[in-house]
């Protein structure tokens, strides 16, 4: 069900137009004591110009919403330009002419003596010749502000469906991406598995125990792009678990994060493919093994990620270096989530490796009740 918002309400909206009748009505009067003083010579009290202007605009407040009905039942269009006008030009004048004889009758009766039948002709012509015009262009005033008022909820309404639907395309960008990565991530495992078959069957059961947990934790965070920080190296270590299985003694895990930095929030999965391609480009291919680290931490507004291998690294023309799915996933992940305001950078790291080096906005997971 869709909530109306505190604008949307009706009486909300006619109080708005109470009281914008009032303050011209305020406005207005207190012209007209001034006139009446400076121009006409003549002693009005506040009392009177305030109730004059106040009766006056007051019966326009009672029209308004008629003549707001009429403005969108036959709008000024490009379509119906003619058709709207002969309705709106007579429409006006006959309101412009109502409005002055109910203001009339009204002040008749806030007089201390009636008007004679010649007083209430001359009193009705006087008003004709000074307000006629201005209710004509208070009709017109009318009609102008409220296609303006509805121009604008039209502008946002079309930039709100244009940002849900944006939001809602990036999610399904970023879970397409997701998808891509688990059943990336669930073959090499699978081949991994298939290896250790025929070398060692207790940790080829180990690596589909810890395959398990791995894929219970994806598909409870299956819908989620967000995660602390301290839940996305749980994952990683689980994984890790996996590597160390398959690699025994020749791999080396090293992982660096500030306290500062465990409730920051990080996308899901985001570290993963970068090991993996640690693993399996610095590490996979040496006999002897290599190290990895994972490091964290916050540079005032900013969260660095870091992942280095002690492997060849890089060419210095780059030749040969192909950005494999991971790695391309993670890029356009990170474009997708955060635009402009996130690094993704491959470099040499000091000595030889590569190091991967993500810069993201930091913003901490909110804890539940608070």
């Amino acid at each position: 069900m869709k909530r109306e918002s505190f604008f949307g309400k009706r009486w909300v909206r006619w109080t708005a137009v109470f009281l914008v009748w009032t303050a011209v009505g305020l406005f207005f009067a207190s012209q007209a004591s001034m006139w009446d003083r400076f121009l006409f010579r003549q002693q009005v009290t506040w009392q009177r110009a305030l109730t004059t202007n106040l009766t006056f605009y007051y019966i326009w407040a009672a029209l308004t919403p008629f003549v707001i009905w009429m403005g969108r039942k036959f709008r000024l269009e490009k379509k119906q330009w003619g058709k709207s006008l002969a309705v709106h030009i007579p429409l006006g004048i006959i309101l412009a002419l109502v409005q002055l004889l109910v203001a009339e009758a009204l002040w008749g009766m806030t007089r201390d003596e009636p008007l004679s039948l010649y007083e209430t002709f001359r009193a009705i012509e006087f008003s004709f010749a000074f307000n006629f015009h201005i209710n004509f262009l208070t009709y017109w005033m009318i009609l102008a502000v409220s296609y303006m008022i509805d121009y604008y909820r039209q502008v946002r309404d079309r930039e709100l469906r244009a940002s849900v639907l944006e939001a809602q395309l990036t999610k399904a960008n970023l879970q397409a991406l997701k998808m891509q990565l688990q059943p990336h991530f669930l073959f090499n495992t699978l081949n991994a598995i298939s290896s250790l078959m025929h070398k060692n069957i207790a940790d080829a059961d180990r690596v589909v125990a810890r395959l398990g947990d791995l894929l219970r934790y994806s598909l409870d965070s299956g819908g989620v792009q967000e995660v602390s920080l301290t839940e996305e190296l749980d994952f990683l270590r689980r994984y890790l678990e996996i590597e160390k299985i398959r690699f025994g003694e020749r791999l080396s895990v090293k992982i660096n994060a500030g306290q500062d930095t465990l409730q920051a929030k990080v996308p899901n999965l985001i570290l993963q493919p970068l090991v993996e391609n640690a693993v399996r480009y610095g590490i996979g291919n040496r006999a002897k093994g290599g190290r990895i680290e994972i490091s964290a931490c916050r540079e005032d507004d900013s969260l660095i990620l870091s992942v280095k291998d002690d492997g060849p690294g890089l060419s210095r023309n780059g030749s040969g270096f192909v950005e494999g799915v991971g790695l391309r996933n993670t890029r356009v992940r990170l474009e997708q989530l955060y635009g402009e305001n996130q690094e993704f950078q491959l470099s040499n790291g000091e000595g030889n490796g590569l190091e991967v080096r993500l810069k993201i906005p930091y913003h901490e997971i909110a804890l539940a009740g608070v």
